[in-house]
């Protein structure tokens, strides 16, 4: 009986929407052939990762094995699926497959992060393959909300596996290759031993909508404003850049993309050869001169980016063009759960200017790039998987999906991130747990969520800080009082009195009474005066700041 075994191992994206990796392994244990499928990011919000740039995967698990990884492939090219690659490309160091345009998408992720874009291997759609140690990887196109999405025919001597990727049951998507049951049912019919799946919209119980019946309701839309039109999507959905301004043009206006992400999207979108037929657009520059009732601006910064044009607008103007009253603000998009605070900011300012804001309540102007129930059920039935792992979704979304398939005569397991599940026999198992997290790209660095970094701004920004100096002699004598500086705090205390002046007074009281042996000693020192300060604090104001102390010594010649 053979000792390998197949593993599936999730690092991000299960139990998460966003920053999807999941490594696949055969061989015997521990010594496993190794791929990774996808390396993306998340989101930072204020309250749980304030400061913070990007969320990445903590790769560290697979960095220690390192020697038995043999690449990484990725599906499309979403954030959350490529934009960790260059960040996180040197600690991995293999070669990096993907379809022609996710691999420019991850080329420009290389050359950001100064990593060299070669790396980034191109590989056609199947029957063309990747022989990768134990694996042999064939790409195969699915519909979504960005060009050239693909899942993946993943073969192993244990069995065939498919990974889906992100997924939409559209027939007619506009740009990018649609959804092909008669694909999908040819590859069901080669005994696909598990199927690991999108599980995003597993809640919804309706079938997926066509991006195609957008066209005549923003069209409409657009006829119907009477003056400046701004909509705004995510830049990566090629498509509804193109549906939108093809609505634009049916209602007699002129189109301006504004917006970096938007227009490199643009850009590399037609180089690829994949973005057709698009109605001519003008620049802000020459936007500026058309009447406003002619124009369509689309934007940038549909989940409330703060420096993203949309907010920017908001906030009075953006190069040169500003909306007034009755202008129509479109979000032709949804708002990623956690995200509603920045959304909400964007809309309330829209508001005060007179501006008409429309979102998709009425399921008008936005269709999901992912497979909503009854289109999770199909795909099951037309790979006809003997075993279900869902993937790329909440907890409680990955435990739905498993339930659907275990009501539709599956084998089924939620396997969430730091799981090893063994998919070797007939019934996966979970036979180990790895500890796995987070990493966060914090300015143009690189830190461990268990570092203290962003801990100490949670605690700095629910309490404040004081930073405390005192310069003592060569006898431990204090040279003056201790200075106190105060931020995140009121300034006063419950009679008025400056705060920081009444830190100094309890301080200098404290030092007058300390003995020598706490004088002399740094640890002593510090932690009596710090507990000075924090009962001071909470006795006057009600707060635990965050403390600082300096003791500076003066040594003689």
């Amino acid at each position: 009986m053979s000792k390998d075994r197949l593993i599936y191992l999730p690092l991000g994206g299960a139990g998460e929407v966003g920053m999807n990796a999941y490594v696949f392994g055969y061989g015997p244990k521990g010594r496993e052939r190794l791929i990774l499928v996808d390396l993306g990011v998340t989101f930072p919000d204020m309250d749980g990762s304030p400061g913070v740039d990007l969320i990445l995967p903590d790769l560290r698990w697979l960095e220690e094995r390192r020697d038995q990884l043999e690449a990484i492939i990725i599906t499309h090219a979403h954030e959350d699926h490529v934009g960790a690659v260059g960040l996180m490309w040197d600690r991995l160091r293999v070669p990096v497959y993907a379809r022609d345009f996710t691999a420019r998408i991850a080329k420009l992720k290389m050359q950001d992060a100064g990593q060299d874009p070669q790396h980034i291997k191109v590989v056609g759609k199947a029957p063309e393959a990747v022989e990768l140690g134990p694996f042999r990887v064939q790409f195969f196109p699915v519909a979504h909300s960005l060009p050239e999405a693909s899942g993946l025919i993943v073969d192993t001597p244990a069995g065939r596996l498919v990974h889906t990727g992100d997924f939409k049951a559209d027939l007619t998507p506009g740009v990018g290759e649609p959804h092909d049951p008669d694909l999908l049912a040819e590859i069901g019919k080669t005994s696909v031993k598990a199927m690991l799946c999108d599980s995003t919209n597993v809640m919804n119980l309706h079938a997926g909508r066509s991006e195609s019946t957008l066209t005549d309701p923003i069209t409409q839309l657009m006829r119907d404003a009477k003056g400046m039109v701004v909509a705004t999507t995510f830049a990566s959905n090629v498509a509804r850049l193109k549906t939108l301004a093809v609505a634009a043009q049916e209602a007699g206006r002129s189109v301006c993309l504004m917006g970096r992400a938007m227009l490199r999207m643009t850009q590399i979108a037609t180089e690829a050869g994949i973005l057709q037929d698009m109605p001519a657009t003008v620049s802000p520059e020459e936007a500026k001169s058309i009447p406003r009732e002619n124009l369509l601006l689309i934007v940038t910064g549909s989940q409330g980016e703060r420096r993203a044009a949309s907010a920017q607008l908001a906030r009075g103007n953006y190069m040169g063009l500003q909306m007034k009253e009755g202008d129509t603000f479109l979000f032709s998009s949804m708002t990623i759960p956690g995200n509603e605070r920045g959304v909400g900011r964007v809309v309330n300012a829209l508001s005060e200017m007179g501006v008409d804001v429309i979102d998709n309540a009425a399921r008008l102007y936005h269709v999901s790039g992912h497979a909503n129930r009854p289109d999770l059920e199909a795909m099951q039935a037309l790979i006809d998987p003997k075993i279900v792992i869902p993937m790329h979704g909440e907890h409680r979304m990955l435990r739905e999906h498993a339930k659907l398939a275990l009501g539709n005569g599956r084998r089924a397991l939620v396997v969430p991130n730091g799981s090893v599940c063994d998919l070797t026999g007939d019934q996966p198992v979970l036979v180990d747990e790895i500890e796995t997290g987070r990493v966060y790209l914090d300015g143009s660095r690189l830190i461990g969520a268990m570092d203290g970094v962003v801990r100490d701004r949670i605690r700095m920004a629910i309490g404040g800080h004081v930073f405390v100096t005192l310069i003592l002699d060569e006898e431990n004598e204090a040279l003056g009082a201790p200075w106190a500086e105060i931020a995140g705090l009121r300034a006063e205390g419950r009679g008025g009195e400056a705060l920081n002046e009444i830190i100094e007074a309890e301080l200098e009281d404290f030092i007058s009474r300390a003995g020598h042996k706490v004088l002399a000693d740094d640890d002593k020192l510090n932690d009596g005066m710090r507990r000075v300060v924090r009962q001071v604090v909470m006795e006057e104001i009600g707060k635990k700041p965050e403390v600082t102390i300096v003791v500076s010594r003066l040594v003689g010649d």
